[in-house]
């Protein structure tokens, strides 16, 4: 069932001759704003105007809603606010304590491969949580990063239960992307019981400190700054 990471270093064979911007945004950051920012930036990016970029931000709990998300899954609409968004996936959580990575990235200069940038993205996520001995693995049919709860009653076919620590949705405009990563750090993870998150039931959440492992935001950005760079090519603040 499980998937290795296949180390692919600058994503592709077009390594930008520029660092991807590095950024990490203090305090709470409105989910509107977070989104009219990725567009302006994208748009710069493909006229050749901004460098790539990384954007790491904290939301208020939200809901947001796919280009798949199905109304049957939004299990209470009144708990926190809901924004549907152009990313691919379905319904999804953002709060505190989650780090959000907002990529915008230009595929044309790196390769024109959606299929190979989720993976990639995907990599990115698994060995930053290799950082703290956690094994993050991919599922096919189930999009998103997985850890398995041997701490957990096993799933109806004996197999371990399995929780999911991280999402992904992206969306392309001209072959910028943006969206991104969505990881658990220390969120309040009774929050996704307003909806089914991803669209994917008989599974679980969970979170780096819900794993038992005293991980802050801050610790977590630096793993995953050393991932990126393993994966996806030099970054810098």
């Amino acid at each position: 069932m499980s998937q290795a990471v296949a180390s692919r270093p600058g994503f592709l064979p077009h390594v930008p001759t520029q660092p991807v911007e590095w950024r990490i945004e203090p305090g709470l950051t409105p989910y509107d704003e977070a989104i009219a920012f990725m567009e302006r930036r994208a748009e710069a990016i493909r006229a050749d105007n901004a460098r790539e970029m990384v954007w790491l931000v904290e939301h208020p709990p939200l809901y947001t809603a796919g280009t798949s998300a199905d109304s049957h899954d939004l299990l209470d609409a009144s708990r926190f606010p809901v924004y549907k968004t152009g990313r691919g996936g379905e319904y999804t959580y953002h709060g505190p304590g989650q780090r959000v990575a907002y990529v915008m990235l230009d595929l044309k200069r790196r390769r024109e491969d959606v299929r190979g940038f989720v993976t990639a993205l995907e990599d990115w996520v698994i060995t930053a949580l290799a950082s703290f001995n956690v094994r993050g693995e991919r599922r096919n049919g189930r999009v998103g990063v997985w850890v398995q709860r041997h701490d957990k009653a096993p799933l109806p076919d004996g197999t371990p239960m399995e929780d999911k620590i991280a999402a992904i949705g992206i969306r392309l405009r001209r072959w910028v992307s943006f969206h991104g990563i969505a990881v658990n750090v220390e969120p309040d993870l009774s929050h996704y019981s307003g909806i089914v998150p991803c669209g994917i039931s008989g599974f679980g959440v969970t979170s780096l400190v819900d794993l038992g492992l005293p991980v802050t935001l801050d610790d977590f950005d630096i793993a995953l700054k050393q991932a990126f760079e393993e994966i996806l090519g030099p970054a810098q603040f």
